[in-house]
């Protein structure tokens, strides 16, 4: 089988699943605290939530674009 004529290869397969791992832990570092009717949780505004799963999910995001977009090598195997 000719590997030419596939978008991608197996390093941007890997690079897209690790990608979207990394978001995946993004949005589960992003949902906190809960808080209902009659109790407030103020964990919800810490900055774990806040800052650095947003910065998580943006970087699964940009590597998940990278995998889209790095060409495959045209070596022969």
């Amino acid at each position: 089988m000719d590997k030419r004529n596939f978008a991608f290869d197996r390093v941007n397969y890997i690079l897209l699943a690790v990608g979207v791992l990394v978001v995946i832990i993004g949005f589960i570092l992003m949902s906190g605290g809960s808080s209902n009717e009659k109790t407030f949780n103020p964990a919800i505004f810490d900055t774990m939530h806040i800052t650095v799963a947003p910065m998580i999910t943006f970087v699964g995001f940009v590597s998940i674009v990278y995998a889209i977009l790095r060409k495959p090598s045209d070596r022969k195997e």
